[in-house]
């Protein structure tokens, strides 16, 4: 029978989850959630993954003891991440991405990076290109380096420690890590000019079942000791997932949390830019999808400190006849503005709660609406994650593509995805129906869009 219950460690980049999701009834029966904690150092700013594995023991005990049946476990996580794993644990520590350690190795890393025609994988800052990452910690802690026994992308890890079983698969290699080439469906020159291929286990499909969970985790959280443990999946592909198990080309998904994802399923990867951080993403099935990105979820939190009030009309009103602007960008190196240092058009000290949460949202969708013509998304668009509870959001991103968008039916993000991988890659899928977003009644968004984009210059 197909599993029905699935438990999925969900490690985002600013929390950390486990759920468990009814799959026939799209559902979430159980969520624990923590902070993903990062430490300073030494060596350098690294994610507390013990932490993170005592937090999902903790919560699969609590859910087998509220009497969940888990018929399955699966793992999603953030991207721009690898694990070096040694003989005895972790080699070296897993860098968080937005360390800069690797820019001190910048010169030397980009002599031997393939060109983005063959990876699909913008330059990025810090360690935010995976290859980045392993070269710069090859070249300043070669004698941790030498003890290296295996490179696994980041859900294989997790993965390991449920099952003893090694992996890598490609939506986490197609992240932008410039190891991957989306084309080829294999790795890139650079995993052979560096001497890594020996490092990496074998490829999974991201729908595998890796094996049976260890008798040790069974016996620490009451899991059944056949409960089986699938492969995984790199978080934003697993939002995309539903969709692509359900929609027909062309559409839109925008996969929004810490980073907001455009995937441009049915477009072409040919006309992307990488200078506006547009790339080729790999989805569950292996193939390329044109993509952009933009750190939406960061940025919002930072322009909208202590919490998000809600804008009344006049508030809205206000924000859009003062042409009250938010200009990017307020995470240097990545989005479609990423050498362009962000600011208001007016003090924001002035502004009442609910018309800066209106500003803020307005430059989401503005921001968003030009990663999706640097994606060259088409169709309606499938909003998933956080922002979907964003009614003006919603409806401003609606008027500035106008075409529809949407809050994808039945789906929560990233784990209601990451749990359909139990069904396997030929399950049929049929979505509830899409909630419509609303027009954005009165407002003449037109003069303040065109006010922002001659601000940005």
């Amino acid at each position: 029978m197909a599993p029905r219950s699935v438990a999925v460690l969900d490690v985002g980049r600013t929390n950390v989850k486990v759920v468990v999701r009814d799959v026939v009834a799209g559902r979430d029966l159980f969520v624990h959630t923590t902070p993903n904690l990062e430490i300073a150092g030494p060596p350098y700013r690294h994610f507390d993954v013990e932490a993170i594995w005592a937090f999902a023991l903790d919560a699969l005990a609590a859910a087998v003891a509220e009497g969940h049946d888990v018929d399955a476990v699966t793992v999603t996580t953030h991207g721009a991440s690898a694990v070096l794993l040694g003989d005895d644990g972790l080699a070296l520590p897993m860098l968080v991405y937005e360390d800069a350690g690797p820019d001190d190795t910048a010169a030397a890393y980009d002599a031997v990076r393939p060109p983005f025609a063959e990876t699909g994988s913008p330059r990025l800052p810090g360690g935010l290109n995976v290859g980045a990452q392993i070269h710069w910690q090859q070249t300043r802690f070669p004698d941790a380096f030498a003890r290296l026994r295996a490179i696994l992308t980041c859900p294989q890890y997790w993965t390991w420690r449920l099952t003893g079983v090694l992996a890598c698969e490609p939506t986490s290699l197609g992240a932008h890590t410039d190891l991957w080439n989306p084309a080829a469906g294999a790795f890139s020159t650079l995993v052979d000019r560096c001497g890594w291929r020996s490092l990496f286990p074998p490829l999974a499909s991201p729908f595998d079942v890796a094996g049976p969970i260890l008798p040790a985790v069974a016996a620490r959280t009451g899991l059944s000791p056949t409960t089986p443990v699938i492969s995984g999946i790199h978080d934003s592909n697993a939002s995309l997932l539903p969709h692509l198990m359900a929609r027909t080309p062309p559409f839109t998904v925008v996969s929004t949390g810490t980073w907001v994802i455009v995937f441009a399923v049915g477009a072409d990867v040919a006309g992307l830019d990488p200078a506006r951080d547009g790339l080729a993403n790999v989805d569950a099935f292996g193939r390329p999808v044109p993509s952009a990105r933009w750190m939406g979820g960061r940025e919002f939190d930072l322009l909208n400190p202590g919490g998000t009030a809600e804008p009344t009309a006049e508030e809205i009103a206000r924000v859009v006849a003062e042409a009250v602007t938010v200009l990017p960008s307020f995470v240097a190196g990545s989005g479609p503005f990423p050498h362009r240092t962000g600011g208001w058009s007016h003090d924001p000290a002035t502004l009442s709660p609910g018309a800066r949460n209106a500003a803020v949202s307005l430059y989401a969708a503005l921001m968003t609406a030009e990663a999706i013509a640097v994606a060259g998304g088409a169709g309606p668009v499938v909003l998933d994650g956080p922002f979907t509870r964003n009614a003006l959001f919603r409806a401003a991103l609606q008027r500035l593509v106008g075409r529809p968008v949407v809050a994808g039916g039945g789906t929560t993000g990233t784990s209601a995805g990451a749990a359909l991988l139990a069904l396997g890659r030929d399950h049929p899928l049929v979505l509830p129906p899409d909630e419509r977003t609303p027009d954005l009644a009165g407002i003449d968004l037109d003069a303040y869009a065109a006010t922002w984009r001659r601000r940005v210059g």
